[in-house]
């Protein structure tokens, strides 16, 4: 029997999909989330949201999500007006989301 997968770990996999990639190295020994076709997500859970913007705002090309606890999505929308980045900001759950443009 298999150990028992974080939630962190599980909501990686769900966002990468079928066909995507948990864990994508980055310039810089960073590495995304989850990517897969067009879509870059990363899931934060411990609060360091900034890290975490800066880690979404390295990939090109992609429409950028980045899921947090739901308490924490109005200062992720805040912080994400303060990087002047195009992100949506959503919870765990993907019930809420808040959409940031520049």
């Amino acid at each position: 029997m298999s150990p028992k997968q974080s939630t962190h770990t599980r909501l990686k996999r769900r966002a990468a999909g079928p066909s995507g990639r948990t864990e994508k190295p980055q310039r810089g020994g960073t590495r995304l989330d989850a990517r897969r076709k067009g879509v870059a997500t990363e899931i934060e859970r411990s609060g360091r949201i900034g890290p975490a913007l800066k880690r979404l705002a390295k990939e090109t090309n992609a429409r950028k999500i980045l899921r947090v606890p739901q308490t924490d999505l109005d200062r992720a929308a805040q912080l994400a007006r303060n990087a002047n980045m195009n992100v949506t900001i959503s919870n765990l759950a993907n019930t809420k989301r808040r959409i940031v443009k520049r």
